[in-house]
């Protein structure tokens, strides 16, 4: 395995980790992080969301290693420093949302080569949440989810709705579907967008460290989604509401200020979900476990519980 560069100066992640670069079934290059942890009691797979990448989730990794669980993660293809998938690399791009299960076999793959412990869990926050629920629907081996704002619809206005079906083949017609889907920009959201304007957390501590980010590696950064991958979306958020719920334990947190994702859609699915435990934390957004405490610390003792209970 090739070792890929990783910002720790950024991240603040637990010393030790294996950053790599690993080539998915279909050839796209992903990088890969795997940190293990003194007497694992097994190992979380990490999801991120959108436009995010490894650096961002340091602090997340350093608290599930001194809980004892060994994490492995990776940037997705289209975002961080994996392979972009438009020649435009602040485009947010996908065909297939299906197509990001191939990044989860090829992380799993590397946390057995890495040598991390089998016994698996998984965190999925935000669009992670959405192809963490296909990877769950698919029969991964593996004890149970803990889903942060999952992406299982995204919020909009209901006149807008049709045009997620409408758009994406229309566009495709006319060779348009990379184009940025209507009502988002190229630029990084957090750089133009000022904190009290933003969806994501009520902590400016966590916004600033955010900034941070943004200011010293705008390779990370990320824009709008495509009309592509918007149409995607929409797709495969449909088939996984038809799809029989998995038959694992699950835990969701999702903020009573949410407004990227749809909290009708999250609770919807958890409707008819016996195995399934759904948490509205009052007063939060869309960044739960980087929220202002106490809500941040509630979810990380929730969470711990909830992971050490399935082992």
């Amino acid at each position: 395995m090739k070792p890929a560069p990783f910002r720790n100066d950024l991240a603040d992640a637990p010393p030790g980790g294996q950053i790599v670069w690993r080539r998915a079934s279909d050839g796209i290059r992903l990088r890969l992080g795997g940190w293990a942890a003194d007497d694992a009691k097994g190992t979380v797979l990490l999801l991120p969301g959108r436009t995010e990448y490894i650096e961002k989730y340091g602090k997340t990794i350093r608290h599930l290693n001194n809980a004892g669980w060994a994490v492995a993660t990776l940037d997705w293809r289209g975002q961080g420093l994996s392979d972009r998938l438009d020649a435009d690399a602040r485009l947010g791009h996908v065909i297939d949302f299906r197509d990001y299960q191939r990044d989860v076999a090829e992380l799993v793959t590397f946390a057995d080569d890495a040598g991390l412990p089998g016994t698996r869990a998984m965190i999925a926050h935000s669009m992670g949440g959405c192809i963490g629920l296909r990877t769950l629907c698919n029969g991964i081996n593996i004890l149970g989810a803990v889903f942060s704002a999952p992406m299982w619809g995204i919020e909009m206005p209901a006149y807008a709705r049709p045009f997620t079906y409408l758009l994406p083949p229309l566009a495709r017609l006319v060779a348009k579907e990379t184009r940025f889907a209507p009502g988002t920009k190229p630029g990084n959201y957090i750089v133009e967008t000022a904190f009290d304007e933003n969806m994501l957390t009520n902590h400016p501590d966590t916004y600033d460290w955010l900034a941070e980010h943004a200011k010293a590696a705008p390779e990370f950064a990320l824009g709008g989604p495509s009309i592509q991958w918007v149409g995607a979306a929409t797709l495969e958020n449909n088939r996984l509401r038809r799809l029989p719920r998995p038959n694992l334990p699950v835990l969701t947190f999702v903020g009573s200020l949410e407004k990227i994702v749809s909290i009708k859609a999250i609770k919807r699915l958890h409707a008819n979900w016996p195995s399934g435990e759904l948490r509205i934390v009052q007063g939060v957004k869309h960044e739960v476990m980087m929220e202002a405490p106490p809500a941040r610390d509630s979810f990380f003792t929730e969470t711990l519980s909830f992971l050490d209970s399935l082992v």
